[in-house]
Order: C-alpha cells, then structure tokens, then sequence
C-alpha cells in the first residue's frame, strides 16, 4: 500500500487538474460551451467532487471498512 501522505498528494493533482477545465468551462466565451459541456459535466466535475470528498472526509471511509471487517459478528458470539 502506499503512504497516506503519498496518497493524499495524488488526489490533491488530480483535483487541482481537473478544476483547470471547470476554470475554462466558465470563464469561455459563450459560444464555446457547447463543445465543453459534456466532459465538464461527465468527467471533469465527478471527479473533481469524488476526490475532494475523499481528501475531507476519506479517513472516514477507511475506518468505516476497516471496522466493519475487523470486528467479529455479535450474532456469531452469542
């Protein structure tokens, strides 16, 4: 596995990456919009989200399954 901080560097260029479009998607002449609305609005902005969502809130997650695989049934152990 890699490092937590190695971890959280990868996520946060991917984040600040794929806001660089969102930026362009907005400030864009209005002509253009057309053309980048479909992968702002399918690829560029789900991911931006996901990855922000996990940086701020991840470790929940982690704890979440790491808890739920680590601690016995209580159904089990009567």
């Amino acid at each position: 596995m890699i490092s937590n901080a190695t971890q959280r560097t990868i996520f946060r260029w991917i984040h600040l990456i794929f806001s660089i479009p969102i930026l362009g998607y907005i400030y864009s002449p209005f002509d253009k919009l057309p053309g980048y609305a479909r992968p702002t609005r399918y690829v560029f902005f789900p991911v931006m989200v996901l990855t922000g969502l996990w940086m701020w809130k991840g470790h929940l997650v982690r704890r979440l399954f790491s808890k739920g695989s680590a601690q016995p049934d209580a159904a089990e152990n009567p």
